[in-house]
């Protein structure tokens, strides 16, 4: 393998990461579109379509284009691109998370979503925000380090999704479908993996940069 193409491993590897909410958000706007019946879990979105409609494009863009931003040979080699995308990706990130935020504060909960999974909602969901604006701060300041370091703390928990996935899927097939407070500690466990994940790149990034 070329290391070109080996520089793409990561980006490949977030966005297939990505997949499953990918899918799972395109058959919801489907949904609401008119098409299938809707499942019962999502007719509480009809009533007000707009956070929602708002939020899954705005994470398939955040996604892609965060995921081509840890391709570091492409960046370097195109640095008018990763501003460009920079440009969208700071907005559909916000628009992902402030989204979030609204739904999980006003939309009906489903069946089992108890107020320890909306605590968790929150939580991550400001810090997702939080560490975006902060990431922006950081670059127009031209502190490329902060910048690097608070944009992957946003991105990581802007991927939850696609960890929580995967992480029920074990669960599922030793133990069945999760529900109640084990469906509420694996969705926890998603984002927290994707934050220590996070943390670890940053110190990593950290010790290779001397001084």
């Amino acid at each position: 393998m070329t290391g070109a193409k080996a520089g793409w491993r990561v980006p490949a590897g977030l966005i297939a990461l990505s997949a499953v909410p990918v899918i799972a958000g395109a058959v919801r706007l489907t949904e609401l579109a008119g098409g299938p019946q809707v499942l019962e879990s999502d007719a509480r979105f009809l009533a007000a379509p707009l956070p929602v409609v708002l939020h899954i494009p705005a994470a398939v863009l955040f996604s892609v284009l965060g995921a081509v931003q840890f391709a570091s040979g492409f960046r370097r080699r195109r640095p008018g691109w990763h501003r460009a995308a920079g440009r969208v990706l700071v907005p559909s990130g916000l628009v992902v998370a402030l989204s979030g935020l609204w739904m999980a504060l006003f939309y009906d909960r489903p069946e089992g979503d108890g107020d320890l999974l909306a605590g968790f909602r929150l939580v991550f969901g400001t810090a997702m925000a939080v560490s975006l604006v902060l990431g922006l701060v950081a670059i127009r300041r031209r502190d490329v380090a902060r910048h690097r370091a608070w944009m992957t703390r946003g991105y990581a928990i802007g991927l939850g999704a696609g960890t929580q996935a995967v992480i029920q899927v074990p669960w599922a097939i030793a133990a069945g479908e999760p529900g109640g407070l084990s469906r509420t500690l694996l969705l926890g466990a998603g984002w927290v993996v994707n934050v220590a994940v996070a943390e670890w790149v940053i110190r990593g990034r950290r010790r290779a940069t001397p001084g």
